[in-house]
């Protein structure tokens, strides 16, 4: 597992969840894996009640199965599941960027235009987990500009974790990722206040898992339910 240090004012069950979501994420906990609380707790300086507490609610959106007295299994990806959460995704998305983009003060996208420069950066010196942290930090920056935050973080509380795995394979497995143009493309519209193009290229964008799906596959195939 990846452990990293516990955040100011995070706490014990916030910590562990966070934790075991990114590994999840990155594969570090692979589809299929069985894990342990007490190990878990052991990696990350904490008591079992937190680490069970958070595999209990990843339990609640079908991404862990509680197995009693045998430990925790990481299930398999479940498209449909994949689907629901890119569904729901673009359906807020879809949402914010017309508001962004029907602001009528004058807007800072300072914040979306470095974020680009670091991801061209690590396009050209390929780091999947930092590009895929990248992507989330662009779109989370079109809810602050929304002032729609919560909803953001109930986004990324729920399913999101499904659309993000397959998002993480994708990163490692092709080759021509569009990922930075699509980015380039939607803040292009948003500047231009042109909000059915910015929501044409994100419906795009949020449906590249699609045309991947087969490499995807081919590359983990004993990731994936029948």
């Amino acid at each position: 597992m990846d452990i990293k240090a516990r955040l100011p004012k995070e706490n014990a069950r916030e910590y562990a969840m966070r934790i075991l979501k990114s590994n999840i994420i990155s594969l570090e906990l692979a589809p299929g894996s069985v894990i342990s609380e007490n190990e878990i707790a052991s990696l990350l300086g904490l008591s079992r009640t937190p680490v069970r507490e958070a595999l209990i609610e990843l339990s609640k959106v079908n991404i862990v199965e509680i197995m009693p007295q045998r430990g925790s299994r990481i299930l398999l990806i479940d498209y449909n599941l994949v689907e629901e959460s890119r569904f729901l995704r673009l359906v807020l998305e879809s949402a914010i960027i017309r508001q962004v983009c029907e602001l009528r003060e004058p807007q800072d996208f300072s914040g979306l235009q470095e974020n680009l420069k670091l991801q061209e950066f690590y396009l050209e010196n390929p780091s999947p987990s930092r590009l895929l942290e990248l992507d989330n930090q662009f779109h989370k920056e079109l809810f602050r500009l929304a002032n729609k935050m919560r909803c953001y973080q109930w986004m990324i509380d729920g399913m999101e974790i499904h659309f993000d795995r397959v998002r993480s394979m994708s990163l490692s497995t092709i080759k021509d990722i569009k990922i930075v143009e699509d980015h380039k493309a939607i803040l292009r519209a948003i500047h231009q206040k042109n909000a059915d193009e910015a929501v044409a290229v994100a419906t795009e964008h949020l449906s590249r898992y699609k045309i991947d799906e087969k490499a995807i596959r081919a590359k983990y195939p004993d990731y994936f339910l029948p």
